[in-house]
């Protein structure tokens, strides 16, 4: 991460600086969960949690495949959980 530059390092912090993503990025730390399962574990409307995951994916954090008729998302830049681990210590 200390060869991006500041304007990267700041649009991952502003992706991540939401609670709901918080909340999507703890829940894919060892997991590939469904948008499904993050409605029912969150009682989120599916359509706020995509548009949450939409930022995600567009600023590289996380990336998703199709799973029959679902999207399942996992990370792509575990960096990101280092930086919220530091919020957990």
């Amino acid at each position: 991460m200390s060869e991006m530059g500041y304007d990267e390092k700041a649009r991952i912090l502003k992706a991540i600086a939401h609670p709901t993503r918080l909340q999507l990025l703890n829940m894919m730390r060892g997991d590939c969960p469904c948008v499904k399962n993050m409605e029912k574990a969150l009682g989120l409307a599916q359509p706020n949690i995509s548009q949450h995951l939409s930022l995600l994916r567009n600023v590289g954090i996380v990336a998703c495949v199709r799973d029959g008729n679902q999207m399942c998302y996992s990370i792509k830049d575990r960096h990101v959980l280092k930086i919220i681990d530091t919020f957990n210590d």
